[in-house]
């Protein structure tokens, strides 16, 4: 076949590897044609030419991969399929010509879950607006507690593809499982995907310009549920999850499993003085409940574990009783986890003041849960709104702001809900969107705050108008934050 693989980031360029390694003429396009473009395509085409022993499958089978920079709008000629790297829009105009010509559009998911083998593992998936990685990583502790050999893959950091084309490949013992992080995209180019079990953790507007609407993007989101064989896992706190599962099509058994962070009820995981229990897996879940592990089992030493992070606990810990697993490596795996950085980080106590790095919240929804977690807050936010808006937002945590610093491009639409929704709260407004920035808004933040405060970056904003990414963000705020204790010593 030729294929064209539309993208060559991380995804698309794993997937040319793949398509080629399995005799596929592959052509590779992107509109872009800087460093990182010529170097990613130099060392496509040198894999291709010598056979790297990093790539998929055999040098010998090869049919080549040519890369096109500069021109992601035209389909190359005698195109049989495309496959795209997640974040190109279906309005591009590469796939307006593939529907002209009658060629599909799929992704890199969709490739892996058709090219499995016939023992391939099953996927647990999960996805929502926020928590995804979390509750990903906490799944795949847990089913490693319990001895199986598993991974975390997908919209994780790993491509699937090459996960599920090197299973058992070299004598490597298969995977018996996969935790797998879908995001929006990946699940709009999936038509095909059949999970053993799935999770929406979630649901809030984000991405709409890619999905064009709210109603849109929840369709997508929904896709996970489809032709699940054992569990659906819904969030009983938002009913727009619970609907999804309502409207999945699913094998005759699969159940609706919720989570909560109250009592469960009957088919429930939720919270009963501080344990997590199971009424969904056990013999007579009308009057029994399992103890699986203790609130503070969820990632120890790290505090009190925010609310949101005990949701995540629960719904990795639904996925993985679906699976079968023991109510013990529930708790081992819990124990075992560690969050990532920039995710409800504690960085320091300086003066009786908590400075929490949650970089990675950069939409409304997950700032939310973010400030939700802590009781008297300065607040550091501020960056790229990506079409958002803040009075919802602004409402809800206005009680717990001591003070708020604002940076970045779209602070001025946060500002002006402060303005509506907060008056009485001290507001400092940064006019500068150098990187050094991070540094005076820990200063001010410092001003503000009261021992016993927490200051917290949870920007709701994405980072790209002053870093590079969410990573760079967290890391120039845990840095300002060592100056002070620096200074202090």
């Amino acid at each position: 076949m030729h294929i064209t693989v539309a993208g060559l980031g991380v995804s698309g360029s794993s997937a040319a590897r793949a398509l080629a390694g399995l005799g596929a003429r592959v052509t590779v396009v992107d509109g872009g044609d800087g460093d990182k473009q010529r170097a990613a395509a130099a060392e496509l085409e040198e894999w291709a030419a010598t056979g790297s022993a990093s790539g998929t499958g055999d040098a010998g089978h090869r049919a080549g991969i040519t890369v096109r920079l500069g021109d992601g709008d035209t389909l190359p000629e005698g195109t049989d399929l495309v496959v795209t790297s997640p974040g190109w829009k279906p309005t591009s105009p590469l796939f307006t010509a593939a529907a002209a010509a009658g060629v599909d559009v799929v992704g890199d998911v969709e490739i892996a879950w058709r090219l499995r083998g016939p023992d391939a593992a099953a996927w647990l998936g999960v996805t929502g607006t926020n928590g995804k990685t979390t509750t990903v990583r906490m799944l795949a502790s847990i089913l490693e507690a319990e001895g199986l050999h598993t991974m975390a893959v997908g919209n994780i950091g790993t491509p699937i593809i090459d996960v599920v084309l090197g299973q058992g490949k070299d004598g490597a013992r298969p995977y018996d499982v996969l935790a797998v992080e879908l995001s929006s995209y990946q699940l709009h180019w999936a038509p095909s995907l059949r999970a053993h079990s799935a999770a929406v953790l979630n649901l809030a507007p984000d991405h709409l310009d890619w999905h064009g609407s709210m109603q849109a993007y929840a369709a997508d989101k929904g896709r996970i549920y489809e032709g699940n064989t054992v569990a659906c896992v819904y969030n009983v706190a938002d009913k727009a999850t619970e609907e999804l599962v309502r409207a999945a099509d699913v094998e005759e058994g699969c159940r609706a499993i919720g989570f909560t962070l109250g009592t469960p009820g009957p088919s429930q995981l939720g919270v009963v003085e501080g344990l997590l229990v199971d009424r969904a897996f056990v013999e007579n879940r009308q009057k029994q409940a399992q103890e699986l592990a203790e609130v503070a089992d969820i990632a120890p030493g790290s505090g009190t574990p925010a609310p949101h992070n005990i949701a995540n606990a629960l719904a990795a810990a639904a996925l993985a009783r679906a699976f079968g697993v023991r109510p013990a490596a529930v708790r081992d795996g819990l124990r075992a986890f560690h969050p990532d950085a920039h995710r409800i980080q504690h960085i320091a106590d300086v003066d009786g003041v908590t400075y929490i790095d949650d970089s990675k919240a950069t939409n409304t929804h997950a700032a939310e849960a973010s400030l939700a977690a802590y009781e008297h807050i300065v607040w550091i936010a501020g960056g790229l709104a990506k079409g958002a808006t803040f009075d919802e937002l602004v409402q809800k945590s206005a009680a717990r702001l001591r003070g708020v610093v604002l940076i970045g491009a779209d602070r001025a639409l946060i500002r002006e809900a402060l303005a509506r929704h907060a008056p009485e709260v001290p507001v400092v407004d940064l006019d500068r969107t150098d990187t050094g920035a991070m540094s005076q808004a820990v200063r001010e933040a410092t001003r503000l705050a009261e021992p016993g405060d927490t200051v917290l970056l949870a920007p709701a904003c994405a980072s790209m108008d002053m870093f590079v990414n969410y990573n760079k963000r967290g890391d120039a705020f845990a840095d300002a934050v060592r100056e002070l204790t620096a200074r202090d010593h």
